[in-house]
């Protein structure tokens, strides 16, 4: 150990163990002048603890924060929830310099990799309006990706270059990858950086680790607190396997499963998988999820592999005349969140809108094609097309439109349909309750009381322009 340091900066087990010193306290607790040393800015807290705690004066440098262990220290805020801490916002791990980027053609050679392979993670509790001296660390955690994980941030390693390479860095989107994301950074009027292969200037991005997937490191902390490297144990059905991820791409995948099924009807291919016919109203939803897992998991959104992307399985029944009767709805909208959250880019619908999106569409065969399914006739529908899709950034536009419409109407305490985007405004999204009227409830109003619960909601002339392009792109 260095005689000078109460650590050894070449020992990731020391480097780990000297932060047992922070959890349950915050650096004012422990460091009486550590005021005078108060940053400004998202990174703040983390220089503080490397200059503070392990006397490390912070740089710029590419490499680890400890670069003789090989460890990159990552200073990531909680929130509370009814459920107890919660992660707050994804991880931003280093900037993306797409001139630099163009040039690391695998995830090996990358920056991000380089830096960001062993992390030491202190998570922290937010508090707004707080001194960063004055915030509480919660948990902390020695972590290496799991060789699966590797592989699919080898995967989205690998889209975000080529967009980049290809002169398209513009285009880039977090809802284009799983677990590696290409966050936006910077505020709105920011100048455009330059990218290879292309004139049009690129928003500033920085490659981050998803909420979704901070998400399921929380939850392996929370289970073991004290375990110093917490390669994922896995707990979750998972939806693929590592020697499959060598081969192909998760999408791929997944999408070659739909192949044998295309054509045939809810009763055609509930036999070949050897499924119980059901009378559900969701019963084409549960037919997905069982080609997509092989019959291996009831509800793939429970997967490991969506719960840590935060991939969203949506079915749509199409009509022959290639209509959407439905819109379709996603979670109902908890106004203390929106209460809370003053960003859309931290807010719970930005990371819903900006997931990626598992759609499987079954059209109506023709016009009187009809099946009978216990002694009831309905329409024939047979499988049409399985597609990944993400939210083109003008509608993420008009999405934060809607969620910032949404906000001020719950700061107002105006918590009521009338002042909320209706279905007939015709933009894209709208605000309704999900179910009968039988079924609605209550949630709690920020404001104290309660309000009538609503949800989030596609347009189902959206969801139909959707197919549309789909349709377009395969032409």
């Amino acid at each position: 150990m260095n005689d000078l340091l109460p650590y050894d900066p070449k020992n990731a087990m020391s480097i780990y163990e000297h932060a047992s010193l922070l959890i349950d306290k915050s650096l004012h607790m422990l460091y009486p002048d550590a005021q005078l040393h108060e940053r400004k800015g998202k990174g703040g807290l983390g220089q503080m603890v490397e200059e503070i705690h392990y006397h490390y004066t912070p740089n710029s440098i590419s490499g680890p924060d400890f670069a003789d262990a090989g460890i990159e220290l990552k200073c990531t805020p909680l929130k509370k929830d009814k459920q107890g801490y919660a992660i707050k916002e994804r991880l931003v791990c280093n900037m993306i310099d797409y001139v630099e980027t163009d040039n690391q053609k695998t995830l090996a050679e990358s920056h991000f990799w380089k830096k960001c392979k062993h992390m030491l993670l202190v998570f922290y509790l937010h508090q707004a309006h707080s001194l960063l001296c004055d915030l509480v660390f919660i948990y902390r955690v020695l972590w290496a990706f799991p060789e699966k994980d590797r592989l699919i941030i080898e995967q989205d390693y690998a889209i975000i270059y080529n967009k980049i390479h290809n002169g398209l860095a513009h285009t880039l989107s977090e809802g284009d990858t799983m677990y590696l994301g290409a966050c936006r950074k910077g505020q709105k009027g920011d100048s455009l950086r330059e990218q290879p292969h292309s004139s049009i200037g690129a928003k500033r991005r920085a490659f981050s680790l998803k909420p979704a997937y901070m998400r399921t490191i929380l939850e392996q902390v929370k289970k073991s607190p004290n375990r110093s490297l917490c390669a994922y144990v896995q707990d979750k059905s998972e939806l693929v396997s590592i020697d499959e991820l060598k081969r192909k791409s998760f999408e791929d995948i997944i999408l070659e499963r739909f192949n044998p099924y295309f054509g045939k009807n809810y009763l055609e291919i509930a036999k070949d998988l050897g499924q119980k016919i059901s009378n559900a109203k969701h019963k084409y939803s549960l037919i997905a999820n069982r080609i997509a897992s092989q019959c291996n998991i009831n509800d793939i959104n429970d997967s490991e592999e969506f719960q840590k992307s935060g991939i969203r399985l949506k079915t749509i029944r199409v009509e022959h005349s290639g209509s959407i009767k439905e819109s379709m709805a996603f979670k109902n909208i908890d106004y203390e969140e929106v209460f809370n959250c003053d960003r859309w880019t931290d807010s719970e619908l930005f990371e819903i809108f900006t997931s990626r999106f598992m759609f499987v569409v079954f059209k109506h065969k023709h016009k009187s094609a009809t099946i009978k399914i216990s002694d009831k006739e309905e329409n024939e529908y047979v499988l049409d097309k399985v597609f990944f899709w993400t939210m083109p950034q003008n509608d993420i536009d008009l999405a934060e439109q809607y969620w910032q419409h949404i906000r001020n109407n719950v700061v107002d305490n105006h918590i009521e349909l009338k002042y909320f985007w209706n279905i007939s405004d015709n933009k894209n999204f709208h605000v309704r309750p999900k179910g009968t009227k039988q079924s609605y409830h209550t949630d709690v109003n920020p404001h104290g009381g309660s309000a009538d619960r609503y949800c989030y909601w596609f347009n189902a002339q959206y969801v139909q322009s959707i197919i549309n392009s789909q349709d377009t792109l395969n032409d």
